[in-house]
């Protein structure tokens, strides 16, 4: 259990002659909006680590130097919430990174499989994960604690070489880069507040209901980061929507909403969203957002998006690739609209494996049919698509 700058400056010394590292980390959120760092696990081929990040008086900076080593492979299962704590300490996102469950996804384990379901699959070790929602905050940490702690990386290694060796047998290891392009963007982790309405449901009809919604959803953002608490602890989504709808410009008009707290019109916070409703009341027509326009897809298209899905699972049991990673909905519903959409699958590998099919299957070129056992894929001649049409 590291506890001191030195002992953890020792070991980051040691992982980095490695070629890779694997990290995860403890933490809790339910009171902050920032997640709180209790723990840090790493571990290199032969070095496993349990990095106490309460301990007083402890500089992290040699961990963040480590993240910052672009020699060392970083590698997490599910990333994005261990990476959005190193992004918070450090202002960057660790590269190059490996996420196990995206690379599980590509070899065939199903959509988002767990890190318990994933080891015991390629280790046939059962995880006692018993201690995830422990208080992480407490010391001094149960011996059960860390050797959960530990477990969690020491297994990840050997997760790390079989899924790269199942990759390089198949030829897929440049996907599983593809995909790391997302986790490894600043724009992942870097959400700025005028953008946070997007998170939101889209529950407004009137342009200025939009323009309050967005407002709010931005003054909520800021609130919470700077109070570090909760979302819902400054306002309620549900707020949101009932002020955008009804709003309020005067304190008692405010505290008539049944979603918000009794007394908030008369705080801080209150007179906040007071002033944002009566600014937006205040906004002339021509400068409103336009509401985006509900998507209208064709009956045609319908029946294409069906097939299309039909498709999908077929070629993604067939290649042993979890669907979502082929394809979204929303990518099919674009493919059917337009041959040229701007999606993922209508690139690169994807396109490949599954675009290319997805269009052909479309313009009458693939068939889908039933053999009496299981539904089957068919090219269709062009002679016989002469015949039809």
């Amino acid at each position: 259990m590291i506890t001191s700058t030195a002992e953890l400056a020792e070991a980051c010394n040691r992982l980095a002659a490695h070629p890779y590292v694997a990290v995860d980390t403890e933490f809790l959120r339910e009171t902050t909006y920032w997640p709180k760092l209790c723990v840090v696990q790493m571990a290199g081929p032969d070095t496993a680590v349990i990095v106490d990040a309460l301990a007083p008086g402890l500089d992290m900076q040699p961990l963040l130097d480590l993240m910052a080593n672009e020699a060392v492979m970083k590698v997490f299962h599910a990333a994005r919430q261990d990476v959005e704590i190193i992004f918070r300490m450090g202002g960057f996102v660790p590269k190059p990174m490996f996420d196990t469950q995206v690379a599980a996804m590509v070899c065939g384990f199903g959509d988002s499989i767990s890190y318990d379901q994933l080891v015991q699959r390629v280790t046939g070790e059962h995880l006692d994960k018993s201690s995830r929602y422990t208080d992480w905050t407490r010391r001094p940490l149960s011996e059960k604690q860390l050797v959960y702690a530990l477990s969690d990386v020491t297994h990840l290694r050997d997760v790390y070489h079989y899924l790269c060796q199942s990759l390089a047998a198949q030829g897929r290891t440049d996907w599983v880069a593809e995909e790391m392009e997302v986790l490894t963007s600043r724009d992942t982790y870097d959400m700025r507040p005028e953008d946070a309405w997007e998170r939101l449901k889209m529950r407004v009809k009137k342009p200025i209901e939009l323009l309050i919604l967005k407002e709010l959803a931005a003054w909520r953002e800021r609130e919470a980061r700077a109070r570090d608490v909760p979302r819902s602890r400054v306002l309620k989504d549900e707020s949101i929507y009932e002020i955008a709808g009804d709003q309020p410009s005067e304190a008692a008009a405010l505290g008539n909403l049944r979603s918000l707290s009794k007394g908030m019109e008369r705080s801080r916070a209150g007179e906040e969203i007071l002033a944002i409703v009566r600014r937006a009341l205040n906004t002339p027509r021509d400068q409103l957002p336009m509401v985006p326009k509900p998507k209208v897809i064709p009956e045609g298209s319908l029946a294409a998006v069906d097939l299309m899905k039909v498709l999908l699972k077929l070629i993604s049991e067939k290649h042993g690739v979890a669907a979502k990673v082929l394809a979204t909905v929303d990518d099919l519903e674009a493919i059917a609209l337009d041959d040229d959409a701007d999606v993922p699958v209508l690139k690169g590998w994807r396109r490949e494996l599954f675009g290319e099919k997805a269009l052909e299957l479309k313009h009458g070129r693939l068939a889908l049919t039933f053999d009496g056992k299981r539904v089957v894929v068919r090219q269709i001649e062009p002679e016989n698509r002469t015949k039809r049409a």
